[in-house]
């Protein structure tokens, strides 16, 4: 059994996308944390950062391991995904600009930025960092502000929106994918980071 699980985390890093950070902004429910947990970890992410002033989860990384929610809805997957907890909005962005990050949001046009429909993006930036909004108020101004794009999905329904586990997994996987195909490319580094564009 152990020797499987390590073929398993050898394979899992071969995947993995390097520099990418997906960013949960004051989620409210502790089952969507646990599932996007569990999508971030299948999808070859490198981390996730949660933006909890309210305190649902806990500070320390061991102890949201021994969460028994966030056990259940990640599958486990919260023992095998770093996740970083932030008290503020503010801290995250600091911390993240400070390591050279980008930052791009999730939402619907937003005037005054760019706006950028997901299939239509290149996300291949050496290092970017992805967020989500809360589930009822969305994305709040302070991220938009020092944002580089907002990203949308584009939707053909009568109701045009996703809950938080669904559109981080369609989000994620595009830019992991194009990310993956990248690094293949890609190996010795960029000479330059591309901004959010349209193709």
């Amino acid at each position: 059994m152990l020797f499987g699980l390590r073929q398993k985390a050898n394979y899992a890093k071969t995947g993995r996308c390097k520099n990418l950070i997906a960013v949960l902004e004051e989620p409210s429910d502790l089952k969507n944390i646990g599932t996007v947990i569990r999508n971030i970890n299948a999808l070859g992410v490198e981390k996730l950062y949660i933006v909890d002033p309210y305190n649902r989860i806990p500070a320390e990384w061991e102890n949201m391991r021994n969460n028994k929610t966030l056990l259940k809805t990640s599958v486990s997957a919260i023992k095998w995904t770093f996740v970083k907890k932030f008290k503020s909005t503010q801290d995250c962005l600091n911390h993240l600009e400070k390591n050279k990050y980008v930052s791009i949001v999730t939402s619907p046009h937003i005037k005054g930025k760019t706006n950028v429909i997901l299939q239509n993006g290149d996300f291949t930036q050496k290092r970017l960092a992805v967020w989500f909004g809360n589930e009822a108020r969305g994305i709040s101004d302070l991220a938009v502000s020092r944002s580089a794009a907002c990203v949308s999905i584009e939707m053909y329904g009568i109701i045009e929106s996703l809950n938080l586990a669904t559109s981080t997994g369609i989000v994620l996987y595009e830019i992991t994918k194009q990310r993956r195909a990248y690094q293949k490319t890609h190996t010795r580094g960029r000479k330059k980071d591309p901004e959010v564009v349209k193709k």
